[in-house]
C-alpha cells in the first residue's frame, strides 16, 4: 500500500522482500477469505502506549477507501458479524489486486532479497545478495514476528534499534493461552468443545466463542483477551453472558434434577459434567442449600482462570509491541531523528482487535507514509 501510494506521486519505487512468494500473510488471513478490513475502525480498536497516534492515519485512510479499491477490482464481498469484511472468493484476490496496483504505479518488486546490511549517509544504502540499493526514502513495513513459518523476522525492530529508536518490548497477541498441568488434566479432554462467554482481562471484556484445545483455550473473545493479558494474571470468565444462573438455580429450587443435567440444558452436555465433577457436587438441585447456589452462580458467571502462558508467536495472529510511536510523526510515519525513514504497519507499536483492523492499519499507515516517501 505505501509503495502503491508513493507510486502514484511519481516516486521511483521498489520493494526488497526477502520471501520466495509475496504477501504470504495476506493469504492466510481470514481463513484463507482475507478480513480485509472493519466497517466499525476507530482509534478504541487499537492498542498501543500511545492511544492517540493512529487517529491520523485511520482518519485520511477510510474502509471505504479501501473498500473503493475493491471495487474498482470487482472483487465481490460481503459483510459478517461486527462489521468485518471479507472477500467472497480467496485472499488471493486482495493479493492480485494490490499487485496490479502496484505494476499500473510503476512499482518494482524484488523477491528473495536478503538484507544484509542498511547504512544512512547522504543517502540509505540497503546492501542484499541482489545487489545494494540507494535511496533517498527507507520504508520499514516487515510486519511483527508472528507466523515466522512464513518468513516473519524481528529484523524491523533490529533496523530501529540500529538508528537508536526506542522499542516497546513485543509479544504474542490474538494468541491461544496454555493451560497449567492442573487444568490441562481437568479440561484437556474437552478439546473441541467451544460455548459462547464473555472474558474480562484488565478492565476489559470481549464476547465471543471460547473453545477448548489440547493445550489450553482458544476462540475469538480468548484471542482478544490475549492481547492485553499480562503473565501470572488472571482472566475471569462468563460462561452464562445472556443469563443470570442464580434465577436458573432458584427457578428450579424444588427439581429433584441433577445440576450437571440442568446446565447441561445450557452449555455442552461434556462441559457441564466436567465442570460438576471438579466445582460442584452433582447432587439434585433440591438438595442444595441457598449459599451453595448462590456460589455456584458466582462460579458461572465469574469463572477465574490463571493461564499458565500462550502459544506463543506460532500461531499468534499479530504482535503486540514494536516501535515507539513517540518515535514517529503520526501524519507521515517519519522517525523524527532519522530523516528519510520511515516505519509502518505492525512493525509500529499499534496493534488492533481481531476482525479485520490490523490489515486495515496497515493499509492506513502504508497509504500515510507512501504521502509523504
Amino acid at each position: 500500500m505505501c509503495a502503491i501510494s508513493a507510486g502514484k506521486r511519481g516516486r521511483s519505487v521498489i520493494i526488497l522482500d526477502h520471501a520466495s512468494k509475496i504477501g504470504q500473510k495476506i493469504l492466510v488471513s481470514g481463513g484463507g477469505r482475507c478480513n480485509f478490513t472493519n466497517l466499525n475502525i476507530q482509534a478504541e480498536n487499537y492498542l498501543s502506549a500511545n492511544p492517540h497516534f493512529c487517529k491520523s492515519a485511520l482518519a485520511r485512510f477510510t474502509p471505504m477507501d479501501f473498500i473503493a479499491m475493491v471495487k474498482k477490482h470487482r472483487i465481490s464481498y460481503h459483510e459478517k458479524e461486527n462489521g468485518q469484511i471479507f472477500c467472497n472468493g480467496s485472499s488471493r484476490q486482495i493479493l492480485d489486486m494490490l499487485r496490479r496496483e502496484c505494476d499500473s504505479a510503476a512499482v518494482k518488486v524484488q523477491m528473495n532479497c536478503k538484507i544484509e546490511k542498511v547504512i544512512k549517509k547522504n543517502c540509505f544504502s540497503v546492501k542484499t545478495n541482489s545487489g545494494v540499493f540507494e535511496s533517498e526514502s527507507l520504508v520499514i513495513s516487515t510486519g511483527g514476528l508472528s507466523y515466522p513459518n512464513l518468513g516473519a523476522t524481528d529484523f524491523g525492530l533490529r533496523i530501529a534499534k540500529q538508528f537508536r529508536l526506542r522499542v516497546v518490548s513485543s509479544k504474542p497477541a490474538l494468541v491461544p493461552f496454555t493451560f497449567s498441568r492442573g487444568d490441562r488434566e481437568m479440561f484437556g479432554e474437552l478439546s473441541g468443545i467451544s460455548l459462547e462467554a464473555a472474558v474480562k482481562c484488565r478492565g476489559h471484556e470481549f464476547r465471543g466463542k471460547l473453545l477448548f484445545t489440547h493445550k489450553g483455550i482458544s476462540g475469538p473473545a480468548i484471542l482478544q483477551a490475549s492481547s492485553y493479558w499480562q503473565e501470572g494474571k488472571e482472566i475471569v470468565v462468563n460462561l452464562l453472558p445472556d443469563l443470570d444462573a442464580h434465577s436458573i438455580f432458584i427457578s428450579n429450587r424444588q427439581s429433584r434434577i441433577e445440576m450437571k443435567n440442568l446446565l447441561a440444558g445450557y452449555l455442552p452436555k461434556r462441559f457441564s459434567h466436567r465442570w460438576c465433577e471438579f466445582y460442584l457436587p452433582s447432587k439434585p438441585i433440591n438438595q442444595y442449600n441457598d449459599k451453595e447456589l448462590l456460589e455456584a452462580s458466582r462460579l458461572f458467571q465469574s469463572w477465574s482462570i490463571r493461564p499458565a502462558g500462550t502459544e506463543g508467536y506460532s500461531t499468534a495472529e499479530v504482535t503486540a509491541g514494536g516501535v515507539d510511536t513517540d518515535e514517529l510523526s503520526s501524519k507521515t510515519m517519519k522517525a523524527k531523528k532519522v530523516p528519510g525513514l520511515y516505519f509502518i504497519g505492525e512493525v509500529v507499536d499499534v496493534t488492533g482487535h481481531l476482525g479485520g483492523y490490523n490489515l486495515h492499519w496497515a493499509w492506513a499507515s502504508g497509504w500515510a507514509a507512501g504521502q509523504y516517501v
